[in-house]
């Protein structure tokens, strides 16, 4: 079987991933998603077998988390003080968020690049 040649050459791919056509780097693909979902989900054979349903899973998650980061960002100046939270640990809350949402949203980039990858590889595979 040929290895494709794909290169990322997009700064959205992860370190922990292997270049697409290397040896082994679906697997540190799975690898890399798997640490992006909750636990119990390791065990489903649908997510074992099938790294791309895999990253269909972990961008869902991920996008989920985001809205997440999201709300809580845009509701913690409204919302913190009446937990009686001095202005100082509010303050840093906030930047903690919005750090938070930068942070999912570059992973949720790095998921679509994995995913897409897994797509073709499974693509150049399939009989044709």
């Amino acid at each position: 079987m040929a290895l494709t040649t794909y290169s990322p050459i997009s700064s959205d791919w992860p370190c922990q991933v292997k270049t697409p056509g290397s040896y082994d780097w679906e697997r540190s693909a799975a690898k890399w998603l798997r640490e992006l979902v909750p636990a119990r989900y390791a065990s489903y054979p649908a997510l074992i077998r099938h790294p791309v349903l895999l990253a269909r899973h972990a961008l869902i998650q991920v996008q989920n988390e985001a809205r997440v980061a999201r709300t809580a960002l845009q509701t913690a100046r409204a919302e913190l003080p009446a937990l009686g939270l001095p202005e100082s640990v509010i303050e840093h809350t906030i930047k903690m968020y919005a750090a938070e949402v930068m942070q999912l949203q570059h992973i949720a980039r790095s998921v679509r690049a994995v995913s897409q990858a897994l797509v073709e590889s499974n693509t150049a595979r399939a009989p044709h």
